[in-house]
């Protein structure tokens, strides 16, 4: 499969993971090159592994394949569609004016974020040109395939591959912070949209798993070179069905140090109810 034309703008944003060097693509070959000679070929879903070698510090790095499906799965199930949509009109507020925005995606996972925000400002008429990397390649292979237009890759956000000053705006859900990475990233004057849970996310699976269950703690916190511009706050209740409800616990941090008799309680539940909340906190790039 060819690269599609409409993800050059994209493709332009990567860079080498060895030199920094730009990366230019060769369709025919299906390889992406710098000028120093350094390759990386495309896989059949048309991304590419742009891991450092000592970046890499197991022989797949990242989510399991089992954790990537259960998230597609929950994800595709619509129950943070209202955090994708927020998302998308924070995307649509902070894009430039007069041409199409360049967008990061870091820790991209299975591209459900990336892809929402790219259908909303296509539909508004400026499909932006989207970059997303993440450690899985299970995660970026979906990725992907889900949204042909971006240029995904897998890599990580210490040592992010893409280049300097390139994006307008930088989504960060839940990932890692890797705040000198984010400045070198984004343009004097861009943003970064910094996904958190709210105090009470997931306050119901919570109450199943611990004995004593825990709000999470509300920061509005400062980072060197970034102003805070404020924070929009979505929430809502769902119920989750049995099977769902294993997905959604097999895509959190929980799954890796719940006891076992709070898993044995999840599993024996038909169906949990729980609040569900992302705080969305914009910080712009100081110029």
């Amino acid at each position: 499969m060819t690269p599609q034309p409409q993800n050059a703008a994209a493709l332009a944003g990567l860079r080498c993971p060895v030199c920094a060097g730009a990366l230019s693509l060769n369709p025919a070959a299906r390889v992406l090159r710098c000028p120093a000679g350094h390759s990386f070929d495309l896989a059949r879903e048309g991304y590419a592994n742009l891991l450092a070698i000592n970046r890499r510090h197991a022989a797949d790095p990242g989510d399991s394949k089992e954790m990537v499906q259960a998230r597609h799965r929950f994800l595709e199930a619509g129950y943070y569609r209202p955090f994708m949509v927020a998302l998308a009109g924070l995307c649509k507020q902070y894009a430039p004016t007069g041409r199409p925005a360049h967008l990061v995606d870091a820790g991209c996972g299975e591209g459900s974020y990336a892809a929402a925000v790219y259908v909303a400002l296509a539909a508004a008429g400026t499909p932006p040109a989207v970059v997303g990397f993440d450690l899985s390649r299970q995660a970026v292979r979906l990725a992907a395939k889900r949204l042909p237009a971006g240029a995904f890759c897998v890599g990580g956000s210490f040592a992010a591959p893409v280049r300097d000053g390139w994006a307008d705006i930088l989504l960060n859900i839940f990932s890692p912070f890797a705040g000198d990475e984010f400045l070198r990233m984004l343009r004097p004057g861009g943003v970064l949209l910094y996904a958190v849970p709210t105090a009470r996310h997931l306050f119901g699976l919570k109450q199943v798993l611990y004995a004593t269950p825990y709000e999470n703690p509300e920061r509005d916190t400062l980072y060197k070179g970034f102003t805070l511009l404020g924070g929009t706050s979505i929430t809502d209740t769902v119920c989750i069905p049995a099977g769902q409800l294993q997905d959604l616990f097999a895509m959190t941090p929980y799954y890796w140090k719940t006891p076992a008799d709070g898993a044995a309680r999840l599993a024996a539940l038909p169906a949990l109810q729980t609040e569900i909340g992302f705080r969305f906190l914009a910080y712009q790039k100081q110029e």
